[in-house]
């Protein structure tokens, strides 16, 4: 088995690399800044100026298949890239992208709908979620209800990431409740913002924040609905999937940035008349954190080289993603303790990671959820102890 990147997949992260180097990290101190004022680290023209400059060089629609002028790496590959967009808090992410199931979309939705949220020309946001549906997403009650060539949708979505900037929404919703959600009873719907709903924005313990979305007798034309009516489930759980082995991939490389914070401030902090990476207790958080960093690592191309493979990837990526948030929440715990009472201010990026990774761990399928999706495939025998190597 070789594990090493191909020479186009280290040229890929290499060029990634220097561009986060030299476009992206200059702006954190003036980002740090704007934040400790009460302000945007940045605004999204700047945010949209660097991806432009990425796009002259043709960082352009990392996912997003060639016919629609993107790159659709491999995800190994983009794997990759998400670890080095982590080096950096500054959320930055290439342009040219869109939600994985909008490619689903007929070719009126899609000059409408997918086109524009590729080129940056519009904003959409996934809304699945609701007060009472988080963790089980069957259990949604947002309802849409058919009135000749319309679908009227009453109800509210929650913790919606986007849905304060979105222009449309891709809604998830119940349209036979006869059925249930999970067997065909909901339906995924493209909203147009102008079409009445309305967002409420939700104030979390990170930067900026997800919101609600509020749908009051919401008219929609049946032209609108994303795939077949009854397949929204089945799209929500697609759109989901895919973070699966972005998140940790992210996370991996907020750890790398954090673990060299650490090892810097080791080399260079004294106490008592020597550096503070003379003590045992500072040199064991160090190695904990670059044993665990290397396991998430692999576990993580794993669900990525799985995905690329054309194999079922949910029990690998259930494993990386499970690992991954919680690998980069210790990490980024021990970073902090060796930073002391620095650590703890907004002078650095430490606190702002400390309370950014505990996310990790709730979105896109909690910590509870990769442990139920795991246990259910070695019980049922859906895998085997070992996965590929078994």
């Amino acid at each position: 088995m070789d594990f090493a990147p191909t020479d186009e997949q280290r040229a890929v992260r290499d060029t990634v690399r220097a561009f986060i180097a030299r476009e992206v990290m200059p702006l954190e101190q003036e980002a740090l800044r704007r934040e400790r004022a009460h302000r945007p680290g940045l605004e999204r023209s700047e945010l949209r100026e660097l991806q432009l400059k990425a796009r002259k060089f043709g960082f352009w629609g990392l996912a997003t298949p060639e016919e629609y002028g993107g790159m659709d790496l491999p995800a190994v590959t983009q794997s990759l890239v998400w670890t080095e967009l982590g080096r950096t808090f500054l959320p930055f992410r290439f342009g040219g992208e869109a939600d994985n199931i909008l490619f689903r979309a007929t070719p009126e939705q899609q000059r409408e709908f997918l086109l524009p949220t590729i080129e940056g020309e519009r904003i959409s946001c996934f809304a699945i979620t609701e007060p009472g549906a988080g963790s089980d997403a069957a259990n949604i009650r947002l309802r849409a209800r058919r009135d000749g060539d319309d679908w009227v949708l009453d109800g509210e979505k929650t913790f919606i990431t986007n849905g304060n900037d979105a222009d449309f929404a891709i809604v998830v919703a119940v349209t036979d409740p006869e059925k249930g959600a999970r067997h065909g009873g909901a339906t995924a719907f493209l909203v147009d913002r102008a079409m009445g709903w309305r967002s409420e924005f939700i104030q979390t313990m990170g930067e900026g924040g997800p919101a609600s979305l509020i749908f009051d007798g919401v008219r929609v034309p049946h032209r609108n609905i994303l795939g077949e009516v009854g397949q929204g489930f089945a799209l929500g759980m697609e759109w989901i999937g895919k973070g699966r082995y972005t998140i940790p991939s992210h996370a991996l490389g907020i750890a790398e940035r954090a673990l060299q914070m650490a090892i810097d401030q080791a080399n260079t902090r004294e106490t008592f008349g020597a550096k503070i990476g003379t003590n045992q207790a500072i040199q064991w958080m160090i190695a904990d954190s670059e044993v665990e960093l290397e396991a998430a690592r692999w576990l993580v191309l794993r669900s990525a080289w799985t995905v690329d493979q054309g194999l079922d990837a949910r029990h690998a990526s259930s494993i990386g993603k499970l690992y991954g948030a919680g690998m980069v929440n210790r990490v980024v715990d021990r970073v902090l303790q060796i930073h002391g009472g620095m650590g703890y201010t907004r002078e650095l990026p430490i606190e702002r990671w400390y309370r950014q990774v505990r996310l990790y761990r709730i979105f896109e399928g909690t910590d509870e959820m990769q442990r139920l999706i795991i246990s259910r495939d070695l019980l049922r025998g859906y895998t085997k102890i070992g996965g590929h190597l078994a």
